[in-house]
């Protein structure tokens, strides 16, 4: 059986929680930071901020540091290897660094498919492509539900197909998406997969070697660190990509001919104190830590979800964009929905009031939000909550809105 998780010492690990009485339920667009990744940021930059790879003392403590921050990132994430771990400053700058270091695998007429249901980081790189006659394909959502359907994606594979992007989950409809099946379906098309986890991995383990993609990528400040971001890629895929440092980086150089300029290595540093949390929560080392860990939090998540899934589900003038049940199976706690004759952001800012932040608008997915025909009035009202969030704060966000409404 899954342990429960204990809020008292999962707050105790988040300081800004202690600061005011305001209920942080827009974890989506950024989490709270641990505790543990603060002190190790500072520490790295108080103790061991010199310059890696040279023979003194404290060049080779950085050095050092480093390389344990990557191997910690791949425990993290499942990696087989840590020079599959490519760190950077954000999701979006990945891609199109991913983008940029794959275009001269593509000839004109190869496809690539993108979707209208994904965030514009894993959309936008790769449409710039079409100006060496790369083919682009969307695979769309159900216009009304949001839905995808695996046999829409079917359709679009065929021998030009060279890729495939797509979410792991939705930041605005909190739906998680069958990535396994979709990786067994692109690559039997004899392409590749590249999956955009930033909506995902707050919420769940991540397993990159059992989910099948061959890039995965997901930020930081979205899973309580800095930001921050890392892109996970097939060890063999990443060394036929170009380099995008300089040209003495041969090809072979993986990691580093994908992080430009060296990467950030305070911010390396205290990402790997995620897992020093996680460990703790889980009460094991290693994966097993980890694992454990989000077997809780994931628990914890699906009744916060339920508690304001089950109030909107009873109100006869709210829509909910996306699943309307709480199973952890299919949704994330990313709640997404319209009021009925009600503007989004003055149903926000009202609720503010109490001192309850949530979020409206599009949330860089406008390519759903306009498939859906969502975009006016304000587009939609997001809640997104994470597992350091409590059932009060959930009551206490119904309170406000049944007020509001």
């Amino acid at each position: 059986m899954t342990a429960n998780l204990d809020l008292d010492l999962v707050r105790s690990h988040f300081p800004a929680l202690a600061l005011d009485d305001w209920a942080y339920l827009d974890n989506a667009g950024g989490s709270q930071v641990l505790g543990v990744v603060a002190r190790r940021v500072a520490d790295y930059m108080l103790t061991t901020s010199v310059q890696t790879g040279a023979s003194y003392p404290a060049s080779v403590r950085a050095s050092e540091r480093l390389a344990e921050a990557r191997r910690r990132i791949a425990t993290l994430i499942g990696a087989p290897r840590p020079e599959e771990v490519v760190l950077g400053p954000s999701t979006t700058v990945l891609m199109r660094f991913l983008a940029t270091a794959m275009a001269s695998q593509f000839s004109p007429g190869d496809e690539i498919v993108v979707t209208d249901f994904d965030h514009e980081s894993n959309i936008g790189p790769w449409l710039m492509l079409r100006d060496q006659g790369v083919v682009i394909r969307t695979w769309h959502a159900n216009a009304e539900t949001g839905e995808i359907d695996l046999a829409d994606l079917d359709a679009l594979l065929n021998p030009k197909t060279r890729l495939v992007c797509v979410t792991h989950a939705s930041n605005i409809l909190g739906a998680i998406n069958p990535i396994p099946a979709i990786a067994e379906k692109v690559h039997a098309a004899g392409a590749r997969l590249c999956v955009d986890a930033v909506a995902y991995a707050p919420h769940r383990a991540v397993d990159v070697a059992a989910l099948g993609a061959d890039y995965y990528v997901f930020s930081f400040y979205k899973v309580y660190g800095p930001h921050f971001a890392v892109l996970w890629g097939r060890h063999e895929h990443l060394l036929e990509l170009d380099g995008l440092y300089h040209y003495f980086y041969g090809k072979a150089v993986v990691p580093g001919k994908l992080e430009p300029g060296n990467t950030n290595y305070e911010l390396a540093w205290g990402s790997a104190g995620i897992v020093d949390y996680l460990e703790e929560i889980g009460g094991a080392p290693g994966r097993a830590g980890v694992v454990a860990a989000f077997d809780q939090i994931a628990a914890h998540e699906e009744r916060l979800s339920a508690r304001v899934l089950d109030w909107l589900n009873s109100r006869n003038d709210v829509r909910i964009v996306g699943p309307r049940t709480a199973d952890r199976a299919v949704r994330v706690p990313t709640i997404a929905f319209k009021v009925d004759g009600r503007r989004s952001d003055e149903v926000v800012r009202a609720v503010e009031a109490d001192h309850i932040g949530i979020r409206f608008g599009d949330f860089h997915s406008r390519r759903l939000i306009e498939r859906l025909n969502l975009q006016d009035d304000g587009g939609v009202v997001r809640v997104s909550m994470v597992h350091y969030n409590t059932l009060e704060e959930a009551d206490r966000l119904i309170a406000a809105l049944d007020k509001v409404l």
